[in-house]
């Protein structure tokens, strides 16, 4: 795929992979929209992009004001031919402890946003006959680890979403992917691991934001259904898939560290 002249709607655009990934975009030639919630913080990311873009101030937990947004973005620049479903945020505490209501809202954000977005847009993609929705999940819903579970069930939904649809949408032109990276290294941390102890412990194993970024946009072109990053944490999912009980005896060590 050619990007010039796309556009390209980004949720959780306002930093991390989102912000990135619309700066990247808007290099090569495409029209990235920005969304987020904050309205301040995606005018500091826009200041820095050189290019055509727009922003707009969403909340994916609304199906009221993703619907709208969606709309609004058609109707001002007359289609949408790629969405980056990134939004999603995750906190880790060990069940027994978690706010439930806490629990729900990552389900709310993580899960139910890439379904409502994806539903304002797809519609569009299907009448154009082409498009390609990129969802933002987690190698965290591939393997769960302690203190995970909130989060985790959140991006195993997301992959569940991911792959059923994608079965739906064979022979229609609009394509599907998933993305499931390893830890990042991004603000994500700032509220997931607010005393930093996870982040010490796995950062020989944490990868840049540019890296995420790059497999994105040559998933995109090459239409991958999947991408699991880093390979070592790929590799263990297939082992995870085949010998579950063993790797959980083996990875017990490697996966708590927070």
């Amino acid at each position: 795929m050619d990007f010039q002249g796309k556009i390209v709607v980004i949720t959780g655009a306002s930093s991390g992979i989102g912000a990135m990934m619309a700066q990247r975009l808007a290099a090569l030639g495409a029209i990235p929209v920005l969304m987020a919630r904050s309205e301040k913080k995606l005018a500091e990311i826009a200041s820095h992009i050189n290019g055509s873009h727009s922003v707009y101030v969403l909340d994916v937990t609304s199906w009221e004001q993703v619907a709208g947004t969606m709309e609004r973005v058609i109707a001002e620049h007359g289609r949408i031919d790629i969405l980056i479903n990134n939004a999603g945020y995750g906190v880790f505490e060990a069940f027994i402890h978690a706010d439930l209501s806490e629990i729900e809202s990552m389900m709310d954000v993580n899960y139910m946003g890439v379904v409502r977005c994806t539903k304002a847009v797809l519609p569009h993609m299907l009448k154009q006959g082409s498009g390609h929705i990129v969802n933002i999940a987690s190698m965290a819903g591939k393997i769960g680890s302690a203190k995970s579970s909130g989060y985790s069930a959140s991006k195993h939904a997301v992959l569940g979403f991911t792959n059923c649809l994608r079965q739906e949408l064979v022979g229609t032109g609009v394509h599907l992917t998933a993305i499931n990276p390893g830890p990042v290294d991004t603000p994500f941390f700032d509220r997931a691991d607010p005393t930093g102890q996870y982040v010490n412990n796995v950062r020989w194993f944490m990868l840049k934001p540019e890296q995420v970024v790059q497999r994105v946009l040559t998933a995109i072109k090459r239409r991958t259904p999947e991408v699991n990053i880093p390979f070592m944490a790929a590799f263990g999912v297939k082992l995870y898939q085949l010998f579950p009980r063993l790797f959980d005896k083996i990875a017990y060590r490697l996966l708590n560290k927070k």
